[in-house]
Parts: structure tokens; sequence; C-alpha cells
């Protein structure tokens, strides 16, 4: 069985003439706005609707833009990006970075070969596109020698070691500064 939409009641409150409610109302036009208005020298095609009649101000001289950094440029940035130390980091910053970690899984696996070049490449690839990487450890013999080594081949800063899952940081290296 289906159900009638509703009509709008009407409510009577002491002494006063109930009013239907209306969805909105519409305005009529005003005759002024209906003419067109005359245009010549001085005048504007357009009326100023509302605004005050003083000139727009003047805009403050905007900074020019920074060219963005040759090659050269861009690819000494991820030389020295490269061979830059290890980050130090404060236990609060480890904190809030294995924090931020919680929610990532692990982008690199390091298998029963241990830490070979294709690995360790992996992790410096993995560290440049995200700044902040799970890397997770198979069956390592010491874990915590291997994270240190891992942290120290990809001049990383070893934020947490959770079960055989590795927390790496390294900022990633800003193009614009000079």
């Amino acid at each position: 069985m289906r159900k009638e939409p509703r009509k709008p009641t009407r409510t009577l409150d002491r002494g006063t003439h109930a009013k239907p409610q209306s969805q909105g109302t519409v305005r009529a036009k005003s005759r002024t706005a209906s003419r067109a208005r005359p245009t010549g020298p001085g005048r504007p095609a357009r009326p100023n609707q509302g605004r005050s009649a003083r000139p727009p101000r003047a805009r403050a001289a905007e900074a020019p833009a920074e060219r963005a950094p040759t090659p050269r440029q861009a690819a000494a940035a991820a030389e020295a990006a490269a061979n830059a130390p290890a980050p130090e980091l404060s236990s609060k910053r480890k904190s809030e970075l294995r924090a931020r970690a919680h929610s990532l899984s692990p982008l690199v696996q390091v298998g029963h070969g241990g830490l070979r070049l294709p690995v360790l490449d992996a992790v410096r690839l993995a560290l440049r596109d995200h700044e902040l990487i799970k890397v997770r450890l198979h069956e390592p013999e010491d874990k915590r020698a291997m994270a240190q080594t891992l942290a120290t081949e990809t001049r990383s800063a070893l934020c947490g070691l959770v079960g055989h899952t590795v927390i790496l940081y390294k900022p990633r290296p800003n193009p614009h500064r000079g």
C-alpha cells in the first residue's frame, strides 16, 4: 500500500488567521531596472550595481615566480641528497613517524638473499618517492643488525623495528632550495 504525501496543514494561533506557508516569494521587477540606460561619453555601459563609485585599489606588486630547476641543477640536488648524511631524529619525532607509518604497508621485502644491491636500490627508490617507508624482513638472522645496516646503507633514519618490519625515514630533497 502506497502512502500519499502529507498536505501542509494550517495552524491557528489565538486571535490570528492562519496564513498558508509559501515555498518562496517572487519579487516583481522595478520599472527602472527594465529601462535601458543611455550610454555616452563619461557614462558607463553598465550601471554601478550597488558598489561604491571609487576606483578599485591597485594590487600590490607580486613577487616574481621562481624558475623550475634546470636538469643539471636537479641532478646535482639529487646527488647531494643521495650523499646527505642520515637525519638525526629526536625520540618524539621518531614516535610521530612510527604513528604515521602505522597505516602503511611494507613497500620492499628482503628475502632469504639478504641485503643485496637490488634490494638496497629498491629501498633508496622507495625512500625517494615516499619519504617514510616500511621494509619487511623475511626470517632474518639478526633483525636489529640488518635494520641498522639497511639504514646506514640508504643514509636514512631508523624510526623503529616492529616485529620483522623496519620503519625508515629520509626527508625528500627540496629542488627549489638553492
